[in-house]
């Protein structure tokens, strides 16, 4: 590992609640289970903001595999969830992303391609220094997923991520993120759009 997946683990894994999720990951019973989302990268921005780890963290998102894409199969695994992190005084999303195409294109107007592993789908954030995740392997290892690397992550820069169908999304996204941390900045390449 390098200097910058040292430290982004360092400060994602330093929010209390994230080393407690991936310990129990394991318990879900799934295949390929991630913690993705703004409970990873938000601690990031909070040490840059000189804010606690654990402030403005909206997102505990857990992607998983499953080549079984009915509701019924992930229902089963969302519940084992809403058992498993109980107590936390989080809100989790758990999410088979084998699953995700034959709904996705209903809900937001753009159709999801198909995947073939949750890294695929990590790839795929709406804002590329957002594009992280992070499992568990054992004995208290993890494993980084970071497809778009980790400088623009440290750098506050926001760029919409060219794999995302979902474009027009940028901009609301964008705005959260800047509502909580306003030092963060949009590249020039996506004024724009």
């Amino acid at each position: 590992m390098d200097n910058l997946s040292d430290e982004f683990l360092s400060l994602a894994l330093a929010h209390d609640t994230n080393p407690l999720i991936l310990e129990r990951l394991p318990d879900l019973g799934v295949s390929q289970a991630w913690l993705v989302a703004g409970c990873l990268f938000g601690p990031v921005w909070n040490a840059l903001s000189g804010q606690p780890s654990g402030a403005d963290i909206r997102d505990y998102d857990i992607f998983y595999w499953d080549p079984d894409t009915s509701w019924e199969a992930e229902n089963a695994v969302i519940r084992r969830a809403d058992d498993l992190f109980a107590g936390l005084g989080i809100v989790h999303q758990v999410r088979n992303q084998a699953r995700v195409p034959l709904w996705f294109e209903q809900r937001f107007g753009r159709p999801w391609p198909a995947t073939r592993r949750c890294a695929d789908s990590i790839g795929r954030f709406v804002v590329s220094c957002t594009c992280v995740g992070v499992r568990p392997l054992g004995h208290g290892d993890v494993e980084l997923c970071a497809p778009k690397g980790l400088h623009d992550l440290f750098s506050g820069i926001l760029r919409a991520n060219l794999d995302n169908p979902t474009p027009h999304l940028f901009r609301t996204k964008c705005e959260s993120y800047l509502s909580r941390w306003p030092w963060l900045t949009m590249a020039d390449d996506n004024l724009a759009g």
